[in-house]
């Protein structure tokens, strides 16, 4: 008895469009050689390693960046919080646009933005300027990361083949990570224009994708929805929605009066409404489309940029995976952010440290790979998870006079499961869970939550900090000044051990969520080899046209 997923689509009429799109296409699709297949995965693999790179490099480069533009300190973090802020809001925007006018045609937009706003970047003569450029050269990366994940799913019928593609495409991001601080610290350091090397860089690699990507890719099939056309009204409001939110958490703690801010409270709650407001127009028109289809093509009333249903795809466990990969990133990035305060070393010296983290990260996606077709999703969840919390309570209990080798080493070793396990399952959860013309904007839902989740996860922590340094300080009798640099040692070590078990409580609600309601969704994966052929062939798999949910994983 086979305990493999067993997928089925909520919608018959839906399905028959996607099929009957799917056998045209693979009738009409010619062989596709294994090198090409291989170059698909490398170049998508190498979309996400610039993204995350993009992010690394300036970061260690920022000291550099502050004396030759003269920037203030306060305005600095800016530069790496534009591309972040626009990277991670458009996603869903560009995740639809994607699905409805061709995935290919989206990511080689995305390469466009790269190489032209990275070569502005590395011409920009003041602070201000690069910040608008950063965040420009943000959208780049919101259209060629959900349209990448998409591509995989197109390419890669449910088999072998796509999971080694979906575990070597995650493992982008630890190689992103370890490429951008190695090379973006070689770069500022050694070359004649320094830290503009780090773009120059980008927009060099940037463009060798896209060449990569024009030559390697599949022809874009059309999209089986009748109607296509884009909710102009529903991205207006996510993507604002979460551009207030993003930035109100932070800046939240950094503002002058702190969260009492009036700026603050004003813009979390516009955010909020929003994001809100969104969400009811989505279901809205959901309904209405599925009353009356022909009312998809009124100016009023297009097809929504995302389906609610989608949340509840397999018996809402597509909402439980989203969740727990908020979660995951919450704890992971929240355990990042003060580990480096903690060390207080140089970034170089910081990177060393995190190496064993960006080897692990690769290692964990190489083993995803090698056995998602044998274990249930909920293994990796459950059990990537709790190393997570292991590694965030090895910090909350660290004693600061041993070794790096006593705490932080096994730590660092440690920290990446959690993030690595749910990434590769859970886009291939993803892939398996969505139609063929849902599959960027389902992926970029994804992405969307470990997004938001980076900044709860940061935010939450950090109100936590500085809690507990103003209350340990002022059992010392010290009133901590704005900047904190008055704060007494001993204060600020509970300040991050609190920190740490805030991100423990993150990894703990993500294992026992996936503990209590992915149990039974069984193998997400797939142990059989396809033959490459240039056509839409994800929806080669069972289907029970009178069941809309996943089968039980048997006892």
């Amino acid at each position: 008895m086979s305990k493999e997923l067993n997928l089925t689509t909520p919608s018959g009429k839906e399905l028959g469009r996607s099929m009957s799109n799917l056998e045209t296409a693979k009738g009409n699709g010619p062989q596709r050689s294994l090198l090409r297949s291989v170059f698909i995965v490398i170049t998508c693999t190498a979309a996400m390693v610039v993204n995350i790179s993009n992010t690394t490099s300036v970061s260690i480069s920022l000291p550099t960046i502050e004396k030759g533009l003269d920037i203030e300190e306060e305005q600095l973090q800016w530069l790496v919080s534009a591309y972040s802020l626009s990277s991670g809001c458009l996603l869903l925007f560009f995740g639809r646009l994607a699905d409805l006018y061709g995935r290919k045609k989206a990511f080689m937009l995305g390469t466009i933005c790269q190489v032209a706003f990275s070569l502005g970047c590395g011409f920009a003569q003041d602070g201000v300027t690069l910040a608008v450029l950063r965040g420009f050269q943000g959208v780049g990366g919101a259209a060629t990361i959900p349209s990448a994940l998409g591509i995989l799913a197109h390419a890669f019928p449910p088999s072998r083949a796509r999971s080694i593609a979906f575990a070597t495409f995650a493992a982008g991001a630890p190689v992103g990570g370890a490429f951008g601080m190695l090379i973006g610290g070689v770069l500022t350091q050694l070359t004649s224009t320094h830290w503009r090397s780090i773009f120059y860089m980008a927009a060099a690699t940037s463009a060798l994708i896209g060449v990569s990507g024009l030559i390697s890719f599949d022809a874009d099939v059309p999209s089986s929805e009748s109607v296509k056309r884009v909710d102009w009204i529903g991205a207006s409001l996510v993507t604002v929605g979460l551009v207030l939110i993003v930035f109100v958490l932070g800046e939240g703690e950094i503002a002058s009066d702190g969260w009492k801010t009036p700026y603050i409270i004003a813009l979390l709650v516009i955010g909020v409404i929003l994001v809100a407001v969104f969400l009811l127009w989505e279901w809205r028109l959901e309904q209405i489309i599925e009353e009356d289809p022909s009312r998809a093509a009124s100016m009023w009333t297009p097809p929504p940029l995302m389906k609610l249903s989608l949340w509840t795809r397999a018996r809402g466990r597509m909402a439980v995976v989203l969740c727990i990969a908020f979660l995951n990133w919450s704890a992971f990035i929240g355990w990042s952010f003060w580990v480096q305060n903690y060390l207080l070393l140089s970034p170089v010296n910081t990177m060393i440290r995190f190496i064993p983290m960006f080897i692990v990260g690769c290692l964990c996606n190489f083993f995803v790979a090698m056995v998602v077709s044998k274990l249930p999703l909920v293994i990796f969840v459950v059990s990537g998870s709790l190393l997570t919390a292991t590694a965030t309570i090895l910090f909350a209990l660290i004693d600061p006079t041993v070794t790096y080798w006593a705490f932080c080493f096994p730590s660092t070793v440690l920290i990446v499961f959690g993030a690595d396990f749910v990434y590769s399952a859970g886009t291939i959860f993803i892939a398996k869970t969505s139609l063929p013309h849902e599959h960027s904007v389902a992926a970029a839902l994804f992405q969307t939550m470990t997004q938001i989740g980076t900044a709860f996860g940061l935010t939450i922590s950090t109100i936590v900090f500085n809690s507990a340094v103003d209350k340990e300080s002022a059992k010392l009798g010290v009133t901590v000044n704005a900047s904190g640099t008055n704060a007494p040692m001993s204060a600020q070590l509970v300040g991050y051990k609190d920190a740490q078990w805030t991100s423990t409580s993150f990894a703990l609600m993500g294992a026992l969520l996936a503990a209590l309601f992915l149990w039974s969704v069984g193998i997400v994966g797939h142990q059989r080899v396809i033959r490459h052929v240039d056509s839409d062939e994800t929806m080669a798999m069972k289907h029970e046209p009178n069941s809309a949910e996943i089968s039980p994983r048997p006892n």
